[in-house]
């Protein structure tokens, strides 16, 4: 199937590792033209190195911190044409309200929220102009179904539904789609820090935590980011154009709601 991808150029943050460097990936594997940033340049370094070797595509890199204003600013005055954004950012600590005090929302809701409004302020005109855009929004099951000690990640991603949303609506009239895309447990850092978390928490082994996990997933196992990167790659495609507002879940059947 040809996705139509070939040329299209993509901006990708959090793309060092985990789920924002699968979908580099798979874009790049796809023909697309893809930029990635991430807070550290070495590791970012190594997630192009690793792109270029498996799809012969050299990614340009965008090294800074989009919850941090003056990184934000630098990208913007670097960054070319995006056809295709994927908004994508580390997860805030887990934790219960009382656990967490002001500054730490605050720099939950720069990091989350504030971002992806900040980053779609700079792709927005160009794709309104061109009639042809492609939004695409990390968020997590926790906007379907909250989970357990991600107070922060529940709230702030549920936020970045609510722009996504609006934004479907408001815009799908000049051939721009915006979607969410909801990773349950899959197996990236972030994981590997919920799980070290709760086996803290409960006394009990990673590898205890990570069986319970398994246990409440239909698919009896947590993913893998190329099965994110996936759905990803088909949203960015021309395939996907009559598909907008939508909040997916990418989860082995862990949401048990109807829609």
């Amino acid at each position: 199937m040809d996705l139509g991808l070939k040329g299209r150029k993509a901006l990708i943050t959090g793309a060092s590792a985990g789920l924002g460097a699968a979908a580099a990936l798979a874009l790049a594997a796809e023909g697309a033209e893809v930029t990635i940033n991430g807070r550290s340049e070495e590791r970012l370094k190594a997630s192009a190195e690793a792109i270029e070797q498996a799809t012969g595509h050299k990614p340009a890199l965008l090294v800074g911190d989009v919850a941090v204003q003056s990184d934000l600013d630098h990208i913007k005055s670097e960054l070319g044409p995006v056809d295709i954004l994927v908004s994508n950012a580390g997860g805030p600590p887990p934790g219960q309200f009382t656990d967490h005090d002001r500054e730490r929302w605050d720099e939950a809701h720069a990091l989350v929220l504030k971002s992806a409004i900040d980053l779609t302020r700079i792709v927005i005109d160009q794709m309104i102009r061109q009639k042809w855009g492609r939004l695409i929004y990390i968020t997590s099951v926790g906007v379907l179904q909250p989970v357990d000690d991600l107070i922060l990640s529940n709230t702030y991603r549920a936020g970045v539904t609510g722009l996504c949303k609006t934004i479907s609506n408001n815009y799908a009239q000049h051939g721009i789609t915006a979607n969410c895309v909801c990773p349950g447990y899959t197996a990236t850092e972030r994981l590997s820090d919920l799980v070290r978390s709760r086996a803290e928490a409960a006394g009990c082994t990673d590898q205890e935590v990570l069986d319970g996990f398994a246990a409440m997933i239909p698919a009896r196992r947590v993913g893998q980011p190329d099965e994110l990167a996936a759905l990803i790659t088909f949203l960015a495609s021309d395939r996907a154009a009559y598909i907008t507002g939508a909040s997916i879940p990418v989860d082995g059947g862990l949401v048990k709601s109807l829609i």
